[in-house]
């Protein structure tokens, strides 16, 4: 896993709690700002249909805008696609691959997150 989200200013340290992972369930997403020392770091995670839990930087690479910056809703209808809210692009939900719009080709910076003994998703 890339560890390119470590660069942020406000990157928070491996352990800070961000949510308990029965907030979200399948086929779901949320956007989140975890508090640390660092500052605020906007964060998006999505259940899978699988239930498996993806976490990404919310911030566009097109102008590093926040995904759900003009709406909440930037899930797909079929859960495998995120989607900007300001420019539509769209990025896989199991591994944040840009497949198009003006971030086709780049990425989101995936975040390590990992649920803790307990039932805390913590930063990994």
């Amino acid at each position: 896993m890339s560890e390119v989200w470590r660069s942020y200013r406000s990157a928070p340290p491996a352990g800070t709690r961000i949510l308990k992972a029965a907030d979200i369930g399948r086929g779901e997403s949320r956007c989140v700002s975890v508090e640390s020392a660092n500052g605020r770091f906007p964060l998006v995670m999505v259940r899978d249909g699988e239930g498996v839990l993806h976490a990404y930087v919310n911030a566009c690479p097109h102008q590093y805008l926040p995904l759900d910056g003009r709406g909440e809703n930037i899930l797909s209808r079929d859960g495998g696609l995120l989607i900007c809210t300001s420019h539509q692009a769209t990025f896989r939900v199991d591994n944040g691959e840009g497949i198009s719009g003006p971030a086709q080709g780049e990425a989101l910076d995936p975040v390590p997150v990992q649920e803790d003994d307990g039932g805390w998703l913590v930063v990994g």
